[in-house]
């Protein structure tokens, strides 16, 4: 019997157009799944096969990719049980609002071509593929402006050169499918962006979903990868990072004016999720701003 792939849903601030991140692997968001965003994803390190929509075949190290909204993806690793691998995937992730932007400029006039084909799944290879790592690369290391420039320049490489790319999947992907369980996931989604610094309680975002809070609970960790308090905390550390990287405000202030109760559980979920205190990762910031500081939410497999 085939396996139905997840949804899963895309957690990054409103502030950014795109998202740039990294996994490990194992990871809980490393798995046969979907979602509404186009993502252009590098595998680092190993060998196996991965499976594109209906497309299965190998993949190795500088394994490039542009999937298109709704197209199920996954990439399995061929790794000694036990194992574990830093920062395997490399991948940027954008929704259809920020494409349908890009497509406005006649001198991206062939990228709206690209993001087109994306909906069978688009492999790059020989130099596209070299220098389109290369980029993701650079983009880890900066933030702002530098980092949409990066895009930019990502988006034209990529549509430049139609003979270092093949198109994998043999079906297009179809639009969101109507499911009602998902689109009341994506509303308790909403609510919580739109209220991470206040308190959220597991069992209101349940009532809201129509659904008891243990079946909310598992249908919520299984969409977005995260525990429903897990998901409020990389969110509310999100906000933190913004604020302790451009603005004078003391920790104390930044730590409850991003809805933790405490500075101590604040410090500990820092230190977790960002691998730096909150101290010494404004010190960082200020001391490579004109370099640009790497992504604070860098996945590291905690659910």
């Amino acid at each position: 019997m085939a396996i139905s792939p997840d949804f899963e849903v895309i957690l990054y601030g409103h502030h950014e157009s795109f998202r740039w991140n990294t996994h490990d692997y194992p990871h809980q968001l490393a798995k046969w799944h979907y979602h509404p965003e186009y993502e252009l994803h590098l595998i680092r390190e190993t060998s196996g096969r991965m499976r594109i929509g209906d497309y299965v075949g190998p993949f190795g190290p500088g394994n490039l990719v542009l999937t298109g909204p709704y197209v199920p993806h996954h990439w399995v690793s061929n790794t000694a049980e036990g194992a574990r691998i830093p920062g395997r995937d490399m991948l940027i992730q954008f929704n259809r609002e920020c494409a349908a932007q890009l497509s406005q400029y006649p001198e991206l006039a062939r990228f709206d071509r690209l993001l087109q084909d994306s909906r069978q799944g688009v492999e790059f290879i020989g130099e596209t593929a070299r220098q389109g790592a290369e980029m993701l690369h650079e983009m880890g290391r900066t933030l702002g402006i530098r980092r949409l420039t990066l895009f930019l320049e990502l988006a034209e490489r990529l549509a430049r050169d139609s003979g270092d790319r093949r198109i994998l999947s043999e079906a297009a992907s179809s639009d969101d499918p109507d499911h009602q369980i998902l689109g009341r996931i994506r509303n308790t989604v909403s609510h919580i962006h739109r209220n991470y610094t206040q308190e959220l309680r597991l069992n209101d975002l349940a009532e809201l979903a129509h659904m008891e809070p243990s079946t909310f609970s598992r249908v919520f960790k299984k969409q977005t990868g995260y525990t429903f308090s897990r998901f409020v905390t990389r969110l509310r550390i999100h906000h933190a990072c913004r604020l302790l990287a451009n603005s004078d405000r003391s920790i104390t202030e930044i730590c409850y004016d991003s809805g933790f109760n405490n500075t101590a559980n604040f410090n500990r979920q820092f230190l977790s999720i960002c691998g730096e205190t909150p101290s010494r990762y404004r010190d960082i910031a200020r001391d490579i701003s004109l370099n640009g500081p790497a992504s604070p939410l860098r996945e590291r497999g905690v659910g």
